[in-house]
């Protein structure tokens, strides 16, 4: 308890899955919450838990493809808490296409919400994480984001780009104290992922890939989140972490 006293921490995507997970567990640690997210219903009943167990957070609706909404945002989160030290980009949307059957309009609602969000957020937080003195941007990749997956490419694409970019940004602001880490995690079972899991029949696939005899939940990938945000890793930037069950190391 307490890894994240003192912290004021912008978690997007914080509506359910691995977000609400992170959003959920970086309160319990002590950090102040702003979660976002275009969907409120359920945004709003995360907030609401974070409050119930004696944390504090508040809920902000937002489209990260909006410069004016990120803007928005961080201008927010500095009146509440006078500062931001960690940003998780962890809004992200798939589609189960490949290059040759996807529309250029898919395409580019993947790239505008995994890739560019993530760019706009840092663009405009990192002047804020050098007022602070620093900070630590963690951005949630994949495993996509390092091997190649089938018919996922718009997706893959996104993550490894995130990858790099993560990589890029690491060196160029390292010596403001601003870490910037990425996270790649396997099979976790979220909503998100659920319905291509059983619906779409892919889970003895994925069982073939995971090496640990159980799938990821969103905890697992939120306690590794906390660790990059903490002074704990005050010496890992650039790095990528991988949270898949021994997937990549076939």
């Amino acid at each position: 308890m307490g890894r994240l006293n003192g912290k004021v921490a912008i978690i997007t995507g914080a509506e359910m899955g691995m977000g609400a997970s992170e959003a959920m567990l970086f309160a319990k640690e002590g950090a102040k919450v702003i979660a976002t997210d275009v969907q409120m219903e359920h945004l709003n009943k995360v907030v609401e838990e974070i409050k119930e167990n004696g944390g504090e957070a508040v809920a902000i609706k937002h489209d990260v493809t909006s410069e004016a909404e990120w803007k928005a945002i961080i201008a927010e989160a500095v009146k509440l808490y006078g500062k931001v030290d960690v940003l998780v980009n962890n809004a992200g949307v798939s589609s189960p296409k490949t290059i040759a059957n996807m529309e250029m309009d898919e395409w580019n609602k993947i790239m505008d919400i995994d890739l560019n969000g993530c760019v706009i957020g840092m663009k405009y937080v990192i002047p804020e994480m050098k007022k602070a003195g620093g900070g630590s941007i963690i951005n949630i990749s994949s495993i996509g984001g390092i091997v190649g997956m089938a018919g996922t490419s718009p997706y893959t694409a996104a993550k490894g780009a995130l990858r790099v970019l993560s990589k890029s940004a690491a060196v160029e602001y390292g010596k403001d104290k601003i870490r910037v880490n990425s996270v790649h995690p396997g099979i976790i079972v979220t909503p998100m992922t659920g319905p291509t899991m059983v619906e779409g029949g892919a889970t003895p696939y994925y069982k073939t890939y995971t090496q640990l005899p159980y799938f990821g939940e969103p905890e697992d990938v939120a306690y590794g989140v906390v660790f990059l945000a903490s002074d704990e890793s005050r010496f890992v930037t650039g790095s990528e972490l991988v949270i898949d069950g021994g997937w990549t190391a076939l």
